[in-house]
């Protein structure tokens, strides 16, 4: 009897580990491959001025578990660093910040790795730190900046294919811009889970078809249970043919026909019961108008579709060979992958089960295609089959940043942001300040792209300095304004800002690495007096 027993016994179960425990919440938002990316992570931190916002961005890459980050700041703690810097002590005085920052914010989380230049008193070789270094995931660096430091990080950019993000905070006001190598396509960019359906109602496959046929074929003779319990899918379906036929073989399409058709689905539902009607038709017609729909692309996949890969090295990306493959799909049948999934709804379990599986098993047959087409294309021999899965699954939601390499025409853009100004002001006046509209940021960026290289300049200075970047802004009032708080800063930042802003770029940062959700393209300013921000592709 014993030996039964214990032949039976069922194997130990296993819970998480304790850095499933520790990273719990923020792996339920980019999975165990983002943590990956994380981990595997070198970033840079090029620190200047009063080097708070960096350091404060790097609180928040440790936190979440960045494999390896480097600090290079020559400069030493002084009384000034102690009352805007929560990563420097009494201790750390006459010390070098870097090495301090260091330290501290490895307390944070000792599995990141730490790194500091210079390891002596004396001025930052940074050519010498990046040859020594293993190659950065990414760069960011703060301003004030050296101009030869820039230069240096921008080529190092160039020649790695590195992302940069730079970042300036002064007083109330900071922006930090990403600058990424080329075109950066993202194909996890977690879209809503109520967008990612597709049913294919208007283009079912034999399969799906011979299941609705077979569960609908004597739909009246049904009993009261069956008939309630029919997914809702094949209710549409099968209507859905009913109304071809009286309807010269057309689908319901426009807002009055599938108003009509949402009423005809209706007066199909039995009344006869306690509840005077049935869940799954009602499932059924809330269901219409987002399922029954002229197929289209959207708008990301039409620039996908349409981008022309310049560069030889990401031509031979496996993004790119597996969007070639998706675009010959779609050429061939008119549509795009099936994703597969399928929304909750009520149905017996078995049928449930079985009619998960008819899309899951179409879903597996499009990647399989997909990724034969990829196979056979130059370069694609050693496609991933996990990551044609996943391009298929998200094809619709398919971002590229960064697609188009021009730069924004400052005059023009000068002019709407001051149109949208008057029309801010106009509204103010005409209420009565009851309503108001936000005004633009670009004269705050504008005011601290005049300091990105001196600590200190007047406000006249800096409105020179904005002249000649864009003569337009002469004598307008907004940017005087601007450039009065820069130059009242004086180059300190305020603690409360540049954690805040340290959060926005470090999320923005994890968007790159995990190359999942969507970051913004190019530049965010924010202003701290109006707690507001706005993001610019200048």
């Amino acid at each position: 009897m014993t030996e039964i027993v214990t032949s039976q016994t069922p194997p130990i179960l296993h819970g998480p580990t304790e850095k499933e425990k520790k990273y719990d919440r923020q792996l339920r938002l980019w999975a165990a491959s983002g943590q990956a990316a994380l981990e595997s992570a070198n970033i840079l931190l090029v620190n200047s001025g009063a080097g708070t916002v960096g350091v404060e961005t790097l609180k928040n890459l440790v936190l979440p578990g960045i494999g390896k980050f480097t600090i290079a700041d020559d400069a030493i703690v002084n009384e000034a660093d102690l009352g805007v810097n929560f990563f420097l002590d009494e201790d750390c005085l006459g010390k070098l910040r870097s090495e301090c920052c260091t330290r501290l914010l490895q307390e944070l989380n000792p599995e990141v790795q730490g790194e500091w230049f210079p390891k002596e008193k004396g001025t930052l070789d940074l050519p010498s730190a990046l040859e020594t270094s293993p190659k950065f995931t990414l760069i960011m660096y703060t301003h004030p900046i050296k101009k030869e430091l820039l230069s240096v990080i921008e080529s190092y950019a160039n020649q790695n294919r590195t992302p940069l993000v730079s970042i300036h905070s002064a007083g109330f006001y900071s922006y930090f811009r990403i600058s990424l190598p080329g075109t950066f396509p993202i194909v996890d960019t977690h879209p809503e889970v109520e967008k990612t359906t597709d049913l294919r109602l208007l283009n079912p496959w034999p399969e799906l078809i011979e299941f609705s046929q077979n569960m609908t074929k004597n739909i009246d003779a049904l009993d009261d249970h069956e008939h309630g319990h029919l997914p809702y899918v094949v209710i549409l379906l099968h209507y859905l043919e009913e109304w071809r036929q009286s309807h010269n073989g057309q689908n319901p399409i426009t807002y009055d026909d599938k108003t009509a058709f949402e009423k005809f689905v209706r007066s199909k539902a039995r009344t006869n019961n306690p509840e005077g009607g049935e869940e799954n038709f009602q499932e059924a017609a809330v269901a219409i108008n987002k399922n029954i729909k002229a197929l289209e692309l959207e708008p990301g996949v039409q620039e996908l579709f349409n981008h022309q890969v310049s560069d030889e090295i990401e031509r031979q990306s496996a993004f790119w060979i597996i969007a070639k493959a998706i675009e010959t799909f779609y050429r061939k049948h008119g549509c795009l992958p099936l994703p597969g999934a399928l929304p909750d709804m009520k149905a017996q379990s078995s049928v449930y089960v079985k009619l998960q599986s008819i899309y899951k098993e179409k879903a597996r047959r499009d990647a399989q295609e997909v990724l034969e087409t990829a196979r056979a294309l130059p370069g694609g021999k050693d496609v991933d089959p996990a990551e044609v899965e996943l391009f298929c699954k998200n094809a619709r939601f398919v971002k590229l940043i960064n697609a188009t390499q021009t730069r924004t025409n400052l005059d023009e853009l000068y002019e709407a942001e001051k149109a949208n100004d008057e029309a801010a002001e106009a509204m103010k006046v005409e209420t009565d300040g009851a309503f108001t509209l936000p005004v633009s940021n670009l004269f705050i960026y504008l005011a601290l792209v005049a300091t990105s290289h001196s600590i200190t300049s007047s406000a006249e200075e800096i409105m020179d300095s904005i002249t000649s970047i864009l003569p337009k802004a002469a004598g307008n009032e907004r940017a005087l304004q601007a450039a009065q708080e820069v130059a009242r800063a004086g180059g300190g930042e305020l603690h409360n800002i540049s954690a805040f802003t340290g959060g926005m770029v470090a999320q923005e940062i994890i968007k790159i690495i995990t190359k999942q959700y969507i970051p913004i393209e190019n530049t965010c300013i924010f202003d701290g007096i109006s707690s507001r921000c706005q993001v610019l592709r200048l």
